[in-house]
Order: structure tokens, then sequence, then C-alpha cells
């Protein structure tokens, strides 16, 4: 992912934010509705979350130093991981506790109709959020699945903000759903039981991205497809015969560590080898622009002698 595809999602998705959450805390106020006040927290924590995202751009841009040689690209995973740890803390936990708080003292609702209003245009505007955020990962999807896209990307940031505003959408139709309810009926239980449906599912979503962050953070290696390129890209069938083992390993979301032992051709001199080692990690970079830091070892191919 370009860092500026990114960050126009992000973006998108930060000024949505910020205008709902206000929105929301004083369409709260006036109606008293939980829903509304649990939506406007959500609204908050997204708000914060694009923000923790943006800055983790910024940190990963540090040039390589004495104490992290590799850079410092992991910043986006780390900063994904605590909008996760937000969503989950100042998000789920807290609607969770207030959905039980209004089912057990449900409170009627005054000027209902605010937060209908508030809430419609609250969806128009995640819209806008959601479908930047489709737009900017369609060129990364490619034929997969969005799930597939959310699961296998190595970049975090778009899986994060269509997560988050999946669940805005989801979240804002809960929140419609209580206080429509509540109107129709006259019994505030709906609105309780809105907020709570809302804290669960806020809490679904940043388990799934607690999950994904960690593993980024602990270090994936290359997809399946890159790993296939790099293999074939290592290999030139002159000098270079066989790939004996390949280790590869995501540093930050556009930079590949390649570590590779290769089988020479026997009787080449050290020239040949060398220029043979250039040559295909040159092959590897046009191959995977990712794989920026490439260490090839050259060997001799020696198979197992059968007992």
């Amino acid at each position: 992912m370009s860092a500026g595809g990114g960050k126009k999602a992000i973006l998108a998705a930060l000024s949505a934010n910020a205008g709902i959450a206000v929105a929301k805390f004083v369409g709260a106020a006036i109606t008293g509705s939980a829903s509304m006040l649990a939506e406007a927290v959500h609204s908050v924590a997204d708000t914060s979350n694009q923000g923790l995202l943006l800055f983790g751009q910024r940190r990963a841009e540090q040039e390589a130093d004495e104490l992290h040689p590799f850079g410092y690209g992991r910043n986006r995973y780390f900063y994904s991981f605590i909008v996760a740890l937000v969503l989950f803390t100042l998000g789920s936990v807290y609607a969770i506790y207030e959905g039980i708080h209004k089912i057990q003292h449900p409170e009627e609702l005054s000027s209902p109709l605010v937060a209908i209003v508030i809430l419609l245009i609250a969806i128009g505007l995640e819209t806008f959020s959601f479908v930047t955020a489709m737009r900017e990962s369609r060129p990364l999807k490619g034929g997969a699945s969005w799930w597939r896209f959310i699961r296998n990307s190595r970049s975090p940031e778009l899986p994060v903000v269509l997560l988050e505003d999946t669940g805005a959408l989801i979240g804002l139709l809960l929140a419609f759903l209580g206080v429509g309810l509540t109107m129709l009926t006259g019994n505030a239980v709906w609105d309780g039981i809105g907020t709570l449906c809302i804290g669960a599912l806020l809490g679904v979503i940043a388990i799934i991205l607690i999950i994904e962050m960690q593993s980024l953070l602990i270090g994936e290696g290359a997809t399946p497809e890159e790993d296939r390129a790099i293999r074939e890209s290592l290999v030139d069938g002159e000098r270079i015969d066989r790939v004996i083992h390949l280790k590869t390993q995501y540093l930050g979301p556009e930079e590949i560590l390649v570590a590779a032992k290769v089988a020479i051709t026997p009787g080449l001199d050290i020239a040949t080898i060398a220029a043979a080692i250039d040559a295909a990690e040159a092959r590897v970079r046009r191959a995977v622009p990712a794989a920026r830091i490439i260490y090839v070892e050259p060997d001799l191919y020696r198979t197992q002698p059968v007992s």
C-alpha cells in the first residue's frame, strides 16, 4: 500500500468521525439515549485511532540507526495494535457497561426524533468514509475476498479503517433500531439492548484486529505469491541452480527482508559467483519491489545419502 493511499482513507475517516462524534454527543445530551452516547464514545475512539494511525506512519518514516538497523517500519504495526486496544477498552467495554446499566435502569428518551436525524446524518458520513476506504483498498485486494484481504494484508491501515467503518455503520444501525423500538414501544429497555449489541460488535472487531496486528508485530513472511516470485527470480538456470532454503519477513508494510541460500554451479570462480548473486538480487527487486534488504548465501547443493 502506498502511504498516500492509506493516508487518504485515514483522513477521510478522521474527518467523518470527528464531526459525527460532536453530533452524537449533542444528540445524547438532548435525548438521554444510551445507545447514542455509546456511539458518541465509539466515534471518539475511532477519531483517536485515526490520529494514532497517522502518528504511526510518521514514526515509521524515521531513518535506520545503530539501535534499529532495519529501520522503524514496524511502528505502523505497533500503533495499529494500540488502535485495537483503544477500540476494545474505550469502545466495547464502555458500551457494554452502559448497555447493562440502561437495561437494569431504563430511562425514558426525550426528543427521540433528534437522535433519529443525527443517526441518519452519521450513517451518511460513515458511508462516505467506508466507500473511500474500499476504493483505496481495491487495487491491493485484487480478486481476493474482502475477508481474505483483511487477513492477509501486510499493510495495517486500510484493514483497520475498513473494519472500523464496518463496525461504525452496523453500530449506527443498531443504535437506530434501539431508539426506534424505544419510540414504538415506549420501553427504554430497547435502547439499552441496542447499546449492549454495539459493545459486543466492537469487542468482536477489536479482537480480530488484535489477533491480526499481533501476528504482524511478531513478523510475517512474504505472501505465497511473493515467495514464489522471489524463488523464481533467484534462479537463473546457469550459475544458480536452485534455492536451497529461503526465509522472508516483513520489516514494515513496504519492506521485506530476504535471506536465501542458493546452490551455485560447481567450478565457478569467486568473481563469477559474486556477479551471479548481484544479478539475482536485482531480479528479485524487479519482481518484488518491497524486497529491499536481501542476503544471499552461495553453497553447493548436496542430496542426502540414501540409507
